[in-house]
C-alpha cells in the first residue's frame, strides 16, 4: 500500500507540474512526456538517469531559454520498472493539451516490447538507448525505434573485444572458458547471440548461468563457477543482484578484476554497497562516470548552484547513471534542434519530425565538444537503415572509491553484429508481412 500510495503522488505530482508548466507560460514550449521509475527495486537507476536528463533540460531553459526560444516543459509518469504500469504511462503522456508527446523512453526493455507496436500507429519515437531488441538498429524494418548509441548485441560484441585486447590479441581467447551470470529477464537473454557467434568465431567456450529476479540470493550460482574454474565472468545483473554478485564472489574467491559487466552493472549504486568485494570490478559503459565533462560543470554552476537541480542527493551529478540521463537529454535536445531547422525555428516539433531528425542525427566530435560532451559520449551518425548510429563501448574499473577509465572507445565486431541484426529483422519482417522501406528513396 504504502508502494502505491508513493507511486499515486508521484503521478499526482508530475501532472500538477506539467500541466501547470503548460498553463503559464506564454512563449511556445516543447512537451515531453517522461515514463520514469523513482520508487522500486532498480529506483537507483530511474532516479539518475531520469534525473540527469531533466537536470540537461534546466540547463537549456535557464543558458540558451530553450531550443532556438523554445521552452522546453515535461511530464513525468511513475512506472515503477512495471511493464503494465509503464503501458499505462505511454497512454497518459501521449498528449498534454494540444501537444503529441514526441519522445517515448522508459528506459525498460520491458515497457519498450509493451508500447513496441503502439509508436508507429501514433506516430512516436522509441528511445531505446542501451535497451530493447537489438535488431531494431535495422531502421528499414523498425522506422520508429532508435535502440541509440550502442545495442546489447554491440555491447557483448565490446565486451569480447575487451577480454581480447586484456588477453593480448583476440586469438588469445581460444581455449579460454567464460561464465555469464545473467539475470533472467528479456534483458539478460539479450546478449546471447552474439556471445554464441564470438565464441565459435574465437575458440572460446561460455557456461550460462541464471539468477531468478531480483537477484539476492547467488550462492548456488557462484558455487558453480567455483567449479567451473573459468577464467572471467561477464556479469548481466541489474539493480540489487550486482552488489550481490561481487559479494557473493568475493565470498567464493573469484577475483572481481576477472568479472567483467554490462553498463547495468556498473554504476555507483551496485559497487558501493558491496564495500571491497567491488574493488577491481570491470564494467562497460556509454556514458562514463565523473564531473569533468564542461557539461556536468555547467549544470552544477547554472542548475544546483540556483538550488533547482532534480536529484535529492547533489553529490550522484557526475554519477554513471546521471551521466547516462544528461547523454539522453543531448541526444533529445540536438534532435529538437535539427527538426527545427528543416521545419521550422521558434515552434514545437512534431512526433513525425522528431523521427526524420533522429534517423538524421549526427554528433561529430567537433559538436560534442561545443556543447561540452566530448568524451561523455561516442561520436553519433544515424541513417535511414542504422538507428544505431555508434555501437562504441567504453569500460571503466572501480578503484574502491571512484570509476577508472581502462579503455577507450572499443569497437564491436559490426560486420557479425549487423549480419545479426539484418537476419533477426529480416524474420521478423517476414512474421509480421512488413515490407522494409527503400532507403534510397528516403534520404
Amino acid at each position: 500500500m504504502k508502494l502505491k500510495k508513493a507511486w499515486l503522488t508521484a503521478v499526482a505530482a508530475a501532472t500538477v507540474w506539467g500541466a501547470a508548466g503548460l498553463g503559464t507560460a506564454q512563449a511556445a514550449e516543447q512537451y515531453l512526456g517522461l515514463p520514469s521509475y523513482r520508487v522500486g527495486p532498480y529506483a537507483a537507476g530511474g532516479t539518475g538517469v531520469f534525473g540527469g536528463w531533466i537536470d540537461y533540460m534546466k540547463l537549456i531553459n535557464e543558458r540558451e531559454g530553450g531550443v532556438n526560444g523554445v521552452k522546453l516543459v515535461w511530464q513525468e509518469c511513475e512506472t515503477e520498472y512495471n511493464n503494465a504500469r509503464g503501458v499505462e504511462c505511454y497512454e497518459r503522456l501521449k498528449k498534454q493539451g494540444d501537444q503529441q508527446n514526441v519522445l517515448f523512453a522508459p528506459v525498460s526493455t520491458g515497457i519498450t516490447f509493451g508500447v513496441f507496436e503502439r509508436v508507429p500507429q501514433d506516430k512516436i519515437p522509441l528511445l531505446s538507448i542501451g535497451i530493447g531488441r537489438s535488431d531494431t538498429a535495422d531502421g528499414r524494418v523498425f522506422p520508429w525505434v532508435f535502440p541509440m548509441i550502442a545495442t546489447y548485441w554491440s555491447q557483448a560484441s565490446a565486451i569480447v573485444g575487451y577480454l581480447g585486447q586484456r588477453e593480448g590479441g583476440m586469438d588469445k581467447l581460444k581455449g579460454k572458458k567464460i561464465a555469464v551470470l545473467y539475470l533472467d529477464f528479456a534483458p539478460g537473454k539479450e546478449p546471447f547471440p552474439v556471445l554464441d557467434r564470438l565464441a565459435q568465431k574465437w575458440g572460446f567456450t561460455t557456461e550460462k548461468i541464471a539468477v531468478a529476479m531480483p537477484g539476492n540470493e547467488q550462492q548456488a550460482q557462484w558455487l558453480q563457477i567455483r567449479q567451473m574454474r573459468p577464467d572471467y565472468v561477464i556479469l548481466l545483473t541489474y539493480g540489487v543482484s550486482n552488489p550481490t554478485a561481487l559479494k557473493t564472489a568475493a565470498r567464493t574467491g573469484f577475483p572481481a578484476e576477472r568479472i567483467v559487466g554490462w553498463w547495468w552493472s556498473g554504476a555507483e549504486e551496485d559497487v558501493v554497497p558491496a564495500g571491497d568485494a567491488a574493488k577491481g570490478f570491470v564494467a562497460g559503459a556509454f556514458n562514463p562516470a565523473g564531473t569533468d565533462f564542461a557539461v556536468i560543470q555547467d549544470i552544477q554552476k547554472l542548475v544546483y548552484a540556483k538550488g533547482q537541480g532534480d536529484m535529492q542527493d547533489p553529490k550522484r551529478v557526475g554519477s554513471t547513471y546521471y551521466n547516462r540521463g544528461v547523454g539522453h537529454g543531448i541526444i533529445y535536445v540536438e534532435a529538437l534542434r535539427l527538426a527545427q531547422e528543416k521545419f521550422g525555428k521558434g515552434k514545437p516539433v512534431t512526433g513525425e519530425q522528431m523521427r526524420w531528425a533522429l534517423e538524421n542525427l549526427k554528433l561529430d566530435e567537433k559538436r560534442l565538444e561545443a556543447i561540452g560532451a566530448k568524451g561523455l559520449m561516442p561520436a553519433l551518425a544515424l541513417s535511414c537503415a542504422d538507428h544505431e548510429g555508434s555501437g562504441r563501448v567504453r569500460f571503466q574499473q572501480w578503484d574502491g572509491t571512484k570509476w577508472v577509465s581502462v579503455s577507450d572507445w572499443i569497437e564491436p565486431d559490426r560486420e557479425l553484429v549487423r549480419s545479426l541484426v539484418e537476419e533477426s529483422a529480416a524474420a521478423y519482417a517476414k512474421e509480421k508481412g512488413i515490407t522494409p522501406r527503400d532507403c534510397s528513396k528516403e534520404q
